[in-house]
């Protein structure tokens, strides 16, 4: 029996499956928190039981962008590797290990937030100063997660012993890319966490350094998008082909376009900074034309999907220019949710081109635009295609099976969610061009022509939120469904084959040696001589603004 075909025991189902309900627990909360904040923004609303506005911010910013996706992700490649590679009891205690470190750190972060002592929002940037358990519990997850990506590294190491000359199956290799890319970076606000913050926080360091601490945070910080993103590419070129019929376009492509992403993607946290002084033009020049560089294995994924798309229809007899495109599955839920995500990525790529420009980044940097941009590219792209997997993997994990009713509910979900994101993430962007800043309680400012002209986008966010919140409830409906109460069954957990005849991998995209190697020579060209010049050159360290704690 090959490894694409074993069945996974219940012990392992029932380690994934604690991730996944950590993600959906953090959907409803973090959606809620959403929903009060475009609620508030509206001028319409006022929060109750004297809820602090930047409270409920920094838990939907922290719960839906840092534990959802961390939980999810984690929980999706284990079962990637589970299925490809196998996992011993060992590592399964060792994985239970991860879950329960992040759990506490998750813990430990969520409750400082919710009472008031932490409300320093997703960024958390100095020096705006948190709780030290806030901090204490950020370096918990992180390390949790380390702990998970280790036991990922052991699973692919002990396979290929097994297996010597064998290239390794593709979505292992994605997950091992994606969590060597998440160990690199998460290294920079480790480093911010342990060395900068925490002293800080607990009065052991009067001051801190802003500007080092906001370049160790976007050194991390933009390869979390990617982070965010790798997960649902592996589900678009290895599982979307078996769903709609097809086989892989290219295994090597595929490979190469993850080593692109893992080289350009941690070298380039300087074009979110932009507008800040104390960082050389030259380095911020250089780190642009590296970001640039990340569009190449983001158009070599998009040829190779809709190629698969093309490809799939004509075998199936379909020779029209189009006539593919009309046969593709559109009633699967399992293909919808995803390839709803992939078209958001059209418009959120265009926005991110932007925001990397520095000319055009002078007009949208820190308005509302940003956010808008973040949700098209996380909260659709990758949320949609994360909704896509839940449809097959949770059945599968529980025993279950994704019904026809459930199906037609997800498809409701999905379109539900689009709407929303549509009238929502739209409004924002054209807010943000008219000035429009983000972070900000706008109903909050003392009138004013220019408030005035918001307060239609901003209404507009509200009606877009409260209908995202309804695909949040029904998501999390079929959730339940899902694993507690479908009828018991089989459900397929797709992957895809290569073609009979494809050519063989080169050997060369295994090695390891060289890949990491060209990844952390690019990382010290990129950022040495500009962390000298801000430990240098740095003016005296921030002491602590502890607003809002004690407001």
């Amino acid at each position: 029996m090959s490894t694409i075909e074993r069945k996974f025991t219940k012990k392992e189902s029932r380690l994934y499956m604690a991730f996944m309900y950590v993600t959906y627990i953090s959907l409803l909360i973090g959606g809620l928190m959403g929903l009060l904040q475009t609620l508030a923004r509206s001028g319409k609303y006022n929060l109750p039981f004297g809820i602090d506005y930047y409270t409920i911010l920094t838990v939907h910013g922290v719960i839906l962008g840092l534990v959802l996706t961390t939980f999810f992700i984690i929980g999706f490649q284990f079962s990637l590797l589970g299925k490809t590679v196998g996992i011993s009891d060992k590592q399964l205690k060792i994985g239970w290990i991860s879950f329960w470190v992040m759990v506490i750190g998750t813990i430990m972060a969520a409750t400082t937030i919710l009472v008031g002592q932490a409300s320093v929002l997703y960024t958390f940037y100095a020096p705006l100063r948190a709780h030290p358990v806030f901090y204490f519990g950020l370096a918990l997850v992180i390390i949790g997660s380390w702990i998970a990506a280790f036991v990922n590294f052991r699973q692919l190491y002990v396979w290929k012993k097994a297996n010597k000359g064998q290239k390794s199956p593709l979505l292992a290799y994605m997950v091992t890319i994606n969590m060597i890319m998440w160990v690199i970076a998460s290294l920079g606000v480790a480093v911010s966490v342990l060395v900068l913050f925490i002293p800080w926080s607990l009065g052991y360091a009067e001051t801190i350094n802003v500007l080092l601490s906001r370049t160790l945070f976007w050194y991390f910080g933009h390869p979390l998008v990617y982070f965010w993103l790798l997960p649902a590419y592996m589900a678009w070129y290895a599982v979307i082909p078996k769903i709609i019929g097809g086989k892989l376009f290219s295994d090597s492509l595929a490979r190469m376009a993850f080593i692109l992403l893992l080289m350009f993607s941690i070298p380039v946290g300087f074009h979110h900074q932009l507008t800040e002084p104390g960082i050389d033009p030259t380095w911020k020049f250089i780190q642009v034309v590296l970001t640039f560089m990340v569009i190449i294995p983001s158009l070599m994924t998009a040829f190779s999907i809709f190629a698969t798309f093309e490809a799939t229809g004509r075998k199936k007899g379909f020779s029209s220019l189009f006539g593919w495109f009309k046969k593709l599955p559109w009633t699967d839920v399992r293909f919808f949710a995803p390839f709803i995500g992939m078209v958001a990525f059209i418009p959120g790529g265009a926005g991110g081109i932007i925001n990397a420009s520095h000319q055009m980044n002078a007009l949208v940097h820190n308005t509302i635009w940003i956010t808008g941009h973040f949700h098209l590219t996380a909260a659709t792209t990758v949320i949609l295609t994360f909704f896509g997997i839940t449809y097959w993997l949770v059945p599968h994990l529980t025993g279950r099976r994704l019904t026809p009713k459930l199906n037609k509910l997800g498809l409701i979900q999905t379109w539900i969610w689009t709407i929303g994101m549509v009238i929502m993430s739209g409004s924002m962007h054209i807010q943000g061009l008219i000035g429009g800043p983000r972070r900000s309680n706008f109903s909050e400012y003392a009138g004013g022509e220019q408030v005035a002209s918001w307060i239609n986008y901003q209404i507009a966010q509200a009606v877009g939120g409260t209908i995202l919140f309804v695909g949040i409830i029904l998501m999390v409906h079929i959730f339940i469904q899902l694993t507690f109460f479908a009828p018991r069954g089989f459900q397929e957990f797709p992957i895809a084959e290569e073609e009979i005849d494809a050519e063989p991998a080169p050997k060369v995209l295994e090695n390891w040696y060289l890949w990491i190697g060209i990844t952390i020579a690019l990382i010290l060209f990129a950022y040495t001589i500009p962390v000298f010049d801000i430990l240098k050159h740095s003016p005296p360290g921030s002491p602590p603004f502890d607003w809002p704690i004690g407001k």
